[in-house]
Order: structure tokens, then sequence, then C-alpha cells
């Protein structure tokens, strides 16, 4: 407001009623990141213990060889990281056959190229277990820098999720703090239909702390609702 030397909030209003190309400007100004690796340690903790051994037994019972995980809002790749990392240190060993592949997606160019640079200051991972977070960092002056083979598999890439689902088929969604948080209901519920066709059935959606979709929407059922965890499923009788 200052910069268009605009006096209350009403003027501004009116400006975005009579110019439209003020609104990406203003969307690319709202976006709020805050991130840590194994954020919410209960939710991490219970995908680690019954969602990843679940998934896996799904996948390779319908003959896949990959895991294909897609965390939307990633910021700077804190979350899909740590899937990574919860995988090839203590869920890996148990189904050598299968592979995951973690597909991170943010609206912001610039949270994509601080994920891909993979480096961090020790505070954003106080919650990873002490072993993990020895065994994939290395230090690199005062950040740390995670070793490439945790990298490997993880994409980032720009993507709005307004404007529909990645291509493929997801086994694991993490939505967390993105759209049932922030958006109108309208919003939320245009979110949650995308959700449901990038999904296997079966699969899991995970949502953040205190977020709750949007009832009356088919599609998903609950898996630890306390958790915010979610089931995936085609019944068209199925209701959040």
């Amino acid at each position: 407001m200052d910069e268009l030397r605009l006096d209350s909030f009403a003027d501004y209003r009116r400006l975005l009623e009579r110019d439209p190309d003020e609104w990406p400007r203003l969307d690319a100004m709202t976006n709020i990141t805050i991130s840590r690796f194994y954020r919410d340690r209960a939710v991490y903790d219970y995908v680690l213990a019954e969602v990843l051994p679940a998934l896996a037994e799904r996948a390779r019972g319908a003959g896949r060889s990959t895991l294909r995980v897609w965390s939307a809002g990633c910021a700077s790749g804190e979350e899909p990281y740590t899937l990574k990392i919860m995988w090839e240190l203590a869920v890996a060993a148990n189904w050598p056959d299968l592979r995951i592949e973690v597909l991170a997606t943010d609206i912001r160019p610039v949270m994509v190229q601080r994920a891909e640079r993979a480096r961090y200051m020790p505070s954003a991972m106080k919650d990873l277990p002490v072993p993990w977070r020895e065994t994939a960092f290395r230090p690199d002056g005062e950040e740390l820098l995670l070793l490439h083979r945790f990298r490997d598999g993880v994409t980032f890439t720009q993507h709005d999720i307004r404007t529909g689902p990645p291509d493929g088929l997801f086994d694991l969604v993490l939505c967390r703090y993105l759209s049932f948080t922030y958006f109108d209901d309208a919003g939320q519920r245009d979110t949650l239909r995308t959700l449901a066709q990038s999904m296997h059935p079966d699969g899991a959606l995970i949502l953040g702390n205190r977020e709750e979709p949007p009832s009356g929407e088919p599609g998903f059922r609950d898996w630890a609702p306390k958790l915010r965890i979610f089931q995936h499923f085609t019944d068209d009788n199925s209701m959040v």
C-alpha cells in the first residue's frame, strides 16, 4: 500500500477490482514458509510404523517396483527429504525390490531452487532423529549438506496446486499447511478433488495438524484421524 500510495484497505480493494494485473502480485506476497525436518513427530512415527509398510505391501502386490510420493507445497525441501531419509534408513531394507520416488512441488521458484541446494541450518532438523541426521548430512560451513544418496529419486518442480494434479498416480500425498489452512471452502473442495485424482486407490493423504478436509466430498476415509491421515478409495458412497 505504501508503494502504491494508497491510504486504506478499501483503496487497495478498489484497485484489485479495476486492475487484474495486481492479483498475481498480491498472490506472490501472501505465501508463508514454515518448515523443518520431521515436523510433527507423531505423524512421521506413524508413517514409518504403519503407512509406508502398508503402501509398500500394496504396491508390491500390484506388481509395481516404485512407490510414488507427492509432497505438495514442499517449501525448501524438508518434508520430501525427510521421507527419503526415512525410507532409505528405516524401510528400504524390508522392501529390497521396491524404490521410492518423491515429487516435490511448490509455487515459488525460489523455494524450488533452495530445496535443490539441499543445504540447511542445524535448527531445521531439531526434530530429526539424531542417528539419521548424522548419517544423511555432512557439515559444510555453518550449514549441513544432504548427501547425494538421499537426494536420488527426489525431484523438485514449480507447480500451483490450483491448476490440477501433476502427471501420474501417487501412493502417498502430503498436502500439509497449504490448501486446508489458507484456501476458502471452494478452494479446499477443488484441492481435495485434485488430490483424489492424483492417487492410487488405498493411497494415503496426510494433512497438517488441526486441518480439516471439507465435509461431504467423496473419496477419503479415516486412517489415523487424530494425526490427519486419510485413505483414498473409489467407492462412490464414501465420505470424508
